[in-house]
């Protein structure tokens, strides 16, 4: 008997022991909606956990869609997603087509399947890798395999397409393969292709190729430089590799039109100085002006080294902009998504690999709609749509508030995530934020001293100088004179002093 009490007692204690073993990598909520764990990192780059800042509200797949049921055609190898108000466009590469989907209150539903166009040859699709639709509804698809960018109207009639450039500076002995395509206002088209390196190929809106923006720097080996430069033959030379630029992974345009760009190809130690630039904004002339205010530069995760799951530094596979300069990337390593501010600060990370929902096999694409964010799985076959939780629309709903010019309400919405989550430097800073355009600069100083916000705290001290300066620069200007006058009258009054005990020793000796 007491062998089994004691066996019974072991095995109980074995319990909580077993789950203590179990995969961490992601939680299931009691509400059915899976979200892996969700962190940051503090000033000295060691994580901390946090509330999750989204939760999953749908997926989207063939099921869904009713598929099976119209063409028995399943999503098939999907590479890349764009979203324009309530239309979703999904490149359906594997079964070569593009399908048009209406998401509105979690609900989805399949609106059109693209898989020809009128007007032109060949009218159907060659592995179509991305797509872009602008404000009258025209749209542009990658059709990769058909050596173009086509453009079409609302009603999939042919307007014109983008092709290889008859330009010196391409390789007419190479094959046009476009993999990623963005828009600006005015219809001129920047693609991202296979074997570029370069930068984006840019097309006038009539299809005019004007050249190219956004080159990575040449990276030059220097022990490679000097033996090729003086150790090899002119032959050896022309056949061995050439120092070239690297590929971007990724491009998305922001309403502003600058482009945001990610790319996978780097060295390890060039991350955390900086060199490596994994994210990037673009402006016109492809000039980096991504902002980076914070300790370390937006790269994703910090320490990839005791990763578990995958050992390696986060591939950034695509990124996505709002309006409030809120960007997000998501990474196809660990199947994570990394949320930034306009200053480049880490907001939150989260997610993981897996086959429960919100988890990932393979995150190709990213989109948003609105705050919602509707990640691709190339693996999965499907489209995971995650909403803002609480914690999570106000981080949003603080950051607008300030960038609105309204920082009473940001100063309170922050005092409101940090009784979430009182170990999060972002609220130090939104509250100092705040606080310094409220002109309440010594309370200001002491929010970014928490935050470790080195660069915030100068301007807050500077103006806190300065507004202590003009408050006190009549007791200034007095402690001055003081200063100066007084030693001129006890000078005086000593000489005067002075000058009567002579004048009265003198009348003594006479």
């Amino acid at each position: 008997m007491k062998k089994t009490i004691s066996f019974l007692l072991a095995f109980l204690l074995l319990i909580p022991a077993a789950g203590a073993f179990a995969d961490d990598s992601a939680s299931l909520k009691e509400d059915g909606f899976s979200t892996s764990y969700t962190y940051n990192y503090d000033y000295w780059g060691d994580v901390q956990m946090s509330p999750d800042p989204y939760r999953v509200e749908t997926i989207i797949d063939s099921m869904t869609l009713g598929l099976e049921n119209l063409d028995g055609k399943l999503i098939t190898k999907p590479q890349s997603i764009f979203i324009r108000n309530n239309d979703v466009y999904l490149a359906d590469s594997g079964n070569n087509r593009i399908l048009q989907i209406r998401y509105k209150d979690g609900e989805a539903t399949l609106t059109r399947v693209i898989s020809e166009i009128t007007g032109t040859e060949p009218a159907g699709f060659n592995n179509p890798t991305d797509i872009f639709a602008d404000e009258k509804n025209n749209i542009y698809i990658a059709d990769q395999n058909n050596n173009r960018v086509v453009m079409v109207d609302k009603d999939l009639n042919f307007i014109r397409e983008f092709v290889k450039p008859d330009d010196a500076t391409f390789n007419q002995a190479s094959a046009f393969l476009p993999s990623k395509i963005a828009v600006d206002v005015a219809g001129r088209v920047y693609v991202l292709a296979v074997n570029v390196n370069k930068g984006f190929m840019k097309y006038e809106n009539d299809a005019t190729f004007t050249g190219y923006i956004g080159a990575n720097a040449v990276k030059v080996n220097m022990a490679d430089y000097i033996w090729k430069r003086y150790f090899m033959s002119k032959e050896q030379r022309a056949a061995s590799e050439s120092f070239v630029p690297t590929e971007y992974e990724n491009m998305y345009m922001d309403e502003k039109g600058f482009i945001y760009a990610t790319t996978t190809v780097f060295k390890e130690y060039e991350l955390l100085s900086d060199s490596a630039k994994p994210i990037r904004r673009l402006n016109g002339i492809g000039n980096d002006i991504l902002i980076k205010n914070d300790r370390y530069p937006p790269i994703g995760d910090l320490d990839w080294k005791s990763e578990s799951l995958q050992y390696g530094p986060s591939k950034l596979a695509d990124i996505t902009a709002m309006k409030n300069e809120i960007y997000v990337a998501v990474d196809r390593m660990r199947g994570r998504l990394f949320g930034y501010d306009s200053q480049g600060v880490m907001l939150w990370a989260f997610g993981t690999k897996g086959s429960q929902d919100g988890t990932f096999n393979r995150a190709i694409a990213l989109d948003h709609m609105g705050y919602d964010l509707f990640v691709v799985d190339e693996m999965k076959n499907s489209i995971t749509v995650f909403t803002p939780t609480e914690y999570g629309q106000m981080i949003y709903d603080a950051t607008d508030a300030y960038l609105s010019g309204d920082y009473t309400a940001s100063d309170e919405l922050w005092q409101q995530v940090m009784k979430l989550n009182a170990n999060y430097p972002l609220a130090f800073r939104g509250i100092g934020r705040s606080l310094l355009r409220q002109e309440k600069y010594e309370e200001a100083m002491d929010y970014f001293e928490r935050a470790h916000a080195r660069e915030e705290y100068g301007r807050a001290f500077k103006q806190y100088r300065k507004y202590w300066v003009e408050k006190n620069i009549w007791w200034v200007f007095l402690v001055i004179g003081l200063l100066l006058i007084v030693p001129l009258i006890l000078g005086r009054i000593k000489r005067t002093k002075w000058e009567v005990i002579m004048h009265e020793h003198s009348k003594v000796r006479k």
